[in-house]
């Protein structure tokens, strides 16, 4: 019996040219999760791909069964193109950046429809011209609360005490997060102010998908991304290979 057709709404994450005219395409879908796919002769078939399975497109993607690991893809209509990301060198940096940590940090075929609304809405947001700054926090934070790697922020990880006057407070990814000053002893760690800590956790009382209206001071991002960092670093097998990239971009537009 032939294998029966998938459809679902899809992002392209990248792809790998194969052969003379094939293709090789990761996608995130909500309900499947990350998917591999063959698209035969997607180098030369405008009629069934066009430009659709460039990376950071929203797609309508049909596809069946296929051996192994790949799926054998049917066909791909182009939902989103997010041009507009693609103008600005560090907004497409920061793209590239967001699906491969994505990439990295799911496994293929895990459903996580709250990722896929995530990392959608964070190339809506960097399409239509948003801060990047702001991008890149909101969407390190709740990717690793998502997956249950949010580290304790507001109260000690190991007493539980609940943070109140201090100015600043310790925090080690390697412990569960933030520390009192009688649990953190004289180990080195990071210091953060507890203005930071509280900005990032009220963030994440927010829907995953909203990016627009936020505001973080300097010092917020800074030691944000310090933290997030530190648990990113914790939790990966390895850097991502945009990163440098994304570090290069940032460095160009603060000089």
């Amino acid at each position: 019996m032939p294998s029966r057709d998938c459809y679902s709404e899809a992002l392209v994450m990248r792809h790998v040219d194969y052969g003379e005219a094939d293709r090789i395409v990761t996608f995130l879908t909500p309900e499947r999760g990350l998917l591999k796919g063959f698209a035969r002769a997607a180098r030369k078939s405008r009629k069934r791909f066009g430009v659709s399975l460039e990376p950071f497109n929203r797609i309508q993607v049909q596809w069946r069964a296929g051996r192994g690991d790949l799926c054998l893809l049917q066909d791909a209509e182009l939902l989103e193109a997010h041009t507009g990301l693609r103008s600005d060198l560090q907004s497409f940096a920061l793209a590239c950046y967001g699906v491969e940590l994505v990439e990295m940090l799911l496994h293929e075929g895990q459903a996580h429809p709250e990722i896929y609304q995530l990392l959608d809405s964070f190339l809506d947001f960097l399409n239509g011209h948003g801060d990047p700054a702001v991008a890149r926090i909101l969407l390190e934070l709740r990717l690793v609360q998502q997956l249950g790697y949010i580290p304790h922020l507001l109260h000690c990880s190991e007493c539980f005490l609940v943070f109140g006057t201090q100015d600043r407070v310790a925090f080690s990814p390697t412990r569960g997060g933030s520390l009192c000053q009688d649990c953190a002893g004289g180990e080195i760690l990071l210091w953060l102010s507890l203005g930071t800590l509280g900005s990032l956790s009220r963030s994440l009382q927010a829907p995953v998908g909203l990016f627009e209206g936020f505001r973080f001071g300097e010092t917020t991002l800074q030691e944000g991304e310090k933290l997030l960092t530190a648990v990113l670093q914790k939790i990966l097998p390895r850097s991502p290979k945009s990163l440098q990239f994304l570090q290069q971009t940032m460095a160009m537009a603060n000089p």
